[in-house]
């Protein structure tokens, strides 16, 4: 199975004083209050004026994002930082093979990153991902990790975190319908 990802993250309430006006900007609900807003070209054009660009090559240290993060992209990323840390998150998996990255801005500059990892060997919490999570403020939990603990796997790609934002669904909806689920099966 597949999972990709293009996403800003940050604190619910600074993503939604910064995204109220504008028109292709959805925002996903995650847990520990944070929220994710999925990277798409049409949202890119409206913060930047400009059609984003991609990588030719696949990303990697050098290069770690697939979407190029284009000086004005990154001058809202950074302005948005002002009021919170704000991450950068990007990952693509298929087949157990894949990578992710990640930035972290605070204060209206570069505070952690990019880092990239296309191997995964070291230690779980050293994954960009979850080490740029916990410079947000992610708190442990009982996931097994930040990445987990936001509810980040319970979507696939940006179309289904677009789906979850426009329907207004929480990060533990899936967990929600289990426990259902597992009820109405136990006659409970």
């Amino acid at each position: 199975m597949s999972y990709q990802l293009s996403a800003v993250v940050a604190d619910i309430e600074l993503l939604r004083q910064h995204t109220a006006d504008l028109d292709h900007a959805v925002l996903g609900e995650l847990r520990q209050d944070f929220g994710l807003l999925p990277i798409t070209p049409q949202l890119v054009e409206e913060l930047t004026g400009a059609l984003p660009d991609f990588a030719v090559d696949a990303p990697d240290r050098d290069h770690p994002f697939q979407l190029v993060l284009s000086p004005p992209l990154t001058e809202v990323l950074a302005g948005w930082s002002r009021s919170g840390p704000v991450a950068y998150l990007e990952a693509e998996f298929l087949g157990g093979l894949g990578h992710q990255a990640a930035v972290v801005w605070l204060d209206g500059a570069v505070a952690w990153g990019p880092r990239f990892d296309d191997e995964l060997t070291v230690a779980r919490p050293d994954w960009p991902i979850n080490s740029a999570l916990v410079r947000l403020g992610v708190e442990p939990g009982s996931w097994i990790d930040p990445f987990a603990e936001l509810g980040l796997h319970v979507e696939r790609n940006t179309a289904g975190w677009l789906a979850h934002g426009r329907r207004r669904l929480s990060a533990d909806y899936w967990d929600d319908l289990a426990d259902e689920w597992e009820n109405g099966q136990s006659g409970g």
